[in-house]
């Protein structure tokens, strides 16, 4: 049988297209991420990707099993473990990251080990060092380009006549949080029909916003004797609706308070602890007001 003869009894027999040699050729289905209806959060269990604001370099976050339930920064990449310290290898399994090397020759190192900006382990191998200078190198490129500004330090002054907290508390559904940033500056976690992270604030003026106040640092029964002052500036947020306070929670602006729309980002609120945070407690109030209705 010539070659022209089999190609033809292929063309004339095939159901579905095939290559130049007879062989099937079938195209992958394409199969689109779903949350399951069950699931406690509407995050897809998968490495969530952003950039260290101080170096601007690449940062995966992954939840954890350790710690306070915040998420940890890993190197996108993996690295022989032999050339990572035992103390900073970790491993990623089914998206979540175990602080401990699994037994292979890889393993994630976080990001703050290598970040430029930090201070540099004494004892590192040549790998990590040639890792770091070269996020130091993409570092500085990013400055010369202007896409990351350095941070500057304010003047105590400024930051005594402003007392805007970088980092504030927030008490909703009666808890108490702490944001890593200002109560303007919170982010909506949403993802957008472009598939993008949702570019608006949790904080809306046509939401009801929460008020400044100064509350208890502690229950009196149980205030430890460290802490520096009794009372300190709450985002309140109490006195909104619940479904308000479940948005806050949730951290979603309102356009996405009840979509069904995954997050493309784990929420920032953390449980706030006066022996931990005690650096972040405010006696005084934004603005030195009693009552602010406005995130600063």
């Amino acid at each position: 049988m010539s070659p022209a003869t089999f190609t033809a009894m292929c063309s004339a027999n095939a159901s579905s297209p095939r290559r130049w040699d007879g062989t099937p050729a079938r195209t992958p289905r394409s199969r689109s991420l779903r949350v399951a209806p069950d699931s406690p959060t509407r995050l897809v269990r998968s490495a969530q990707s952003g950039r260290c604001p101080d170096c601007g370099n690449r940062v995966d976050w992954h939840p954890r099993t350790d710690g306070d339930g915040r998420p940890v920064g890993l190197h996108p990449q993996e690295l022989p473990a032999a050339a990572v310290p035992a103390v900073s290898r970790w491993h990623v399994s089914s998206g979540i990251a175990h602080p401990a090397h699994d037994g292979t020759p890889w393993c994630r190192i976080p990001h703050t080990a290598l970040c430029p900006t930090r201070s540099a382990p004494a004892a590192r191998s040549p790998q990590l060092t040639t890792l770091r200078r070269h996020l130091a190198l993409h570092t500085r490129r990013l400055i010369n380009n202007g896409t990351l500004t350095t941070p500057t330090t304010p003047l105590a002054s400024d930051a005594t006549q402003s007392c805007r907290p970088d980092r504030p508390i927030a008490q909703l559904l009666g808890v108490r949080y702490i944001a890593n940033h200002p109560i303007n500056a919170i982010q909506c976690v949403a993802q957008t029909r472009q598939r993008h992270r949702c570019t608006r604030p949790v904080l809306d003026d046509h939401a009801p916003p929460g008020t400044w106040s100064l509350l208890p640092t502690t229950p009196l029964s149980s205030r430890p004797p460290s802490l520096p002052v009794d009372r300190m500036a709450v985002y309140d947020l109490t006195h909104l609706p619940y479904t308000e306070q479940l948005r806050w929670r949730h951290q979603h602006c309102p356009g996405h308070a009840t979509s069904s729309a995954a997050d493309l980002a784990l929420t920032e609120w953390e449980p706030f602890d006066p022996r931990l945070h005690h650096l972040h407690i405010h006696p005084r109030l934004p603005g030195g007001t009693r009552t602010q209705h406005h995130g600063t």
